[in-house]
């Protein structure tokens, strides 16, 4: 049922905004060099790893950034991100790619973030109940605080909501993103100092 539901809302909102993905690649081909989509190895159901899509939001080949924790870096002023790439950010465009991720099967509309393949050896094993289901483009986690809260607390959340998972929860968290994302809210990390790592780029 869950998965014909996100066949049908995806489906449906492709076709809507589909005029704003191409915008959206536009963009980012005129921002700065490099290719329009980001593609990186994620964590999906039961640990086996995707590629995640996202529209580039950094200058090509710019080097990762971690937090002490072992959470990827996303403050306000981080300087390798482009002036399309901020905006992008800002409106949370930057994730509409992964409509075509959940479109593959590798993830849903509703459920836990999927963090980096390296990043499993920082997981508890109650956090790699997590796993066990598939990662979400929104979910508990992202309206309670998004990157604003600690890495710590927002595995927590994902725990929870495999402990609470329903039609119902994944109904009122799909409606409770939309003013969260206009709002713009908690996008950015406060209070953490990365230390870089080179790999590869938004």
């Amino acid at each position: 049922m869950a998965r014909i539901r996100d066949l049908l809302i995806v489906s449906v909102l492709l076709l809507l905004l589909s005029p704003v993905l191409l915008l959206c690649a536009l963009a980012v081909r005129r921002s700065s060099p490099g290719p329009i989509l980001y593609r990186q190895r994620r964590l999906g159901l039961h640990a086996r790893p995707f590629t995640l899509l996202k529209f580039r939001t950094m200058m090509h080949h710019a080097p990762e950034a971690w937090n002490r924790d072992g959470s990827a870096y996303t403050g306000a002023d981080d300087p390798r991100v482009t002036p399309v790439g901020r905006t992008l950010r800002k409106t949370s465009l930057d994730e509409l790619p992964q409509l075509f991720n959940v479109l593959r099967g590798e993830m849903s509309l509703v459920g836990p973030r999927p963090d980096q393949a390296e990043q499993i050896r920082f997981y508890t094993e109650t956090e790699k109940r997590k796993l066990e289901v598939k990662p979400g483009i929104t979910g508990l986690a992202q309206i309670s605080g998004r990157n604003n809260i600690s890495w710590e607390r927002r595995k927590a959340l994902d725990v929870e909501y495999v402990d609470r998972q329903s039609f119902w929860l994944d109904l009122s968290l799909f409606a409770r993103t939309i003013p969260y994302v206009l709002l713009r809210k908690d996008i950015h990390t406060d209070g953490h100092s990365p230390s870089n790592r080179a790999t590869a780029s938004h």
